[in-house]
């Protein structure tokens, strides 16, 4: 349920405010090395020169180089949807991190946030270099890999109606934790939301949400829960 924000939580709205200012400029070397930079709670089309269509989700940045010579493209964090025709010459390479991918007439998704690396293959085979010193990884279509500061993960199975959701401007979740929920909340919001009840942090959440709108998802599992929800302009707080 909503309510009125209590006095003791204004000093940190306030901070919350000051918070978000900072970390508009601390991004700034990202800015400058991105030619395309989604802001929370945006997804932009692109289509590269040689046909190749991306679709950049939530606080994304990412550039490309694509001519005769070579065909590059670089996420530098987020996550973005690969949809690469077949190669007439060498294939598409994707970067992130240290992760390079080599794909051509297939579609697939990156995110790489935190350092990590996931890759998921809708059609088609992506080819997957996670380390110089490593053989590469083949991943068919259905396949998802997880590369991280810890190696390269098992191969899982994509479940192409929730983990790609995002693509059809969704999120789904199914049975997943709270607190899981509103991490990935966070990505979609400009602004901050905040759990002070740690007992909500295990709750199963079930659901198909519009990526469009974070806060109707909020007070949704705050009605579910009966939490106390305060709503601010770049704060929203559950307790």
């Amino acid at each position: 349920m909503l309510r009125r924000l209590r006095p003791h939580w204004v000093p940190l709205a306030t901070a919350a405010a000051l918070l978000l200012g900072l970390f508009n400029f601390s991004d700034l070397p990202l800015r400058l090395k991105a030619e395309h930079l989604t802001v929370a709670g945006e997804r932009q089309r692109l289509e590269l020169s040689d046909g190749s269509r991306v679709l950049l989700n939530t606080r994304s940045a990412f550039s490309s180089e694509v001519d005769d010579r070579r065909r590059v493209a670089r996420l530098y964090q987020g996550e973005a949807f690969f949809e690469v025709p077949t190669a007439k010459g060498s294939p598409l390479e994707v970067e992130a991190g240290p992760v390079r991918m080599s794909a051509s007439s297939t579609a697939f998704a990156v995110r790489y946030l935190d350092g990590v690396a996931q890759i998921q293959v809708e059609r088609g085979a992506v080819n997957v270099q996670a380390t110089p010193n490593r053989s590469p990884v083949s991943l068919s279509a259905g396949d998802s890999l997880r590369v991280g500061p810890d190696g390269v993960g098992h191969r899982e199975k994509v479940d192409h109606n929730k983990d790609l959701a995002w693509v059809q401007g969704r999120m789904i979740f199914d049975n997943c934790p709270m607190s899981e929920v509103l991490a990935e909340l966070r990505r979609y919001y400009p602004g901050w939301i905040i759990n002070t009840n740690t007992r909500l942090d295990q709750v199963a959440v079930t659901g198909n949400y519009r990526l469009d709108n974070p806060i109707d998802v909020v007070r949704s599992l705050a009605h579910i829960t009966s939490a106390r929800l305060h709503e601010l302009p770049a704060l929203v707080i559950l307790d």
